[in-house]
């Protein structure tokens, strides 16, 4: 399903091969719902699965691309109040797409430079690659959690990866 974390693989490898098993269960989550299942709120503050995935391709464009000033796409709603949540018109084919984009985008940023290039975040802070690798990790992976328990409440579904 996704790639594996080499053993002993180098850092920038490591690295994006564990962002990316992250990002693969994200889309896994998605599988077989309806768009109601997918759209519907789940918890009081209205999270939903199309929400954190809204969110997290918005993420990944703000720290891969925007905080190393590399191509990105322009948002259509205010990161800050509406990317947790997926507006009537924003399809699943849709808010998949965009995350789709942003991981490409966001790749295209960890394959052109160093580990130790520094950028400028949205909070104005210096942060490395490295840094931003790992935060988006942390960052993936948290919300991961959120969307396995989300499926579990909607079908039962938990775990990482399908069943083989």
């Amino acid at each position: 399903m996704s790639k594996i974390v080499p053993f002993a693989g180098g850092e920038k490898e490591s690295l994006h091969a564990s962002l990316d098993r992250h990002r693969d269960v994200v889309l896994w989550k998605l599988e077989g719902l309806t768009d109601a299942d997918l759209r519907r709120p789940m918890t009081p503050s209205g999270t939903s699965l199309l929400g954190l995935v809204k969110h997290l391709a918005s993420v990944e464009y703000s720290w891969f691309c925007d905080t190393f000033a590399r191509p990105s796409e322009p948002l259509w709603f205010d990161p800050a109040t509406e990317d947790m949540a997926a507006a009537e018109s924003e399809t699943a084919a849709d808010l998949v797409a965009f995350y789709t984009r942003a991981r490409t985008a966001a790749d295209a940023t960890i394959a052109a430079l160093p580990l130790d290039t520094l950028g400028t975040s949205w909070d104005g802070r210096r942060v490395s690659l490295r840094w931003t690798l790992i935060h988006m990790i942390e960052e993936t992976a948290r919300h991961t959690g959120h969307l396995d328990i989300l499926r579990e409440l909607l079908d039962g579904t938990t775990g990482a990866y399908p069943a083989p």
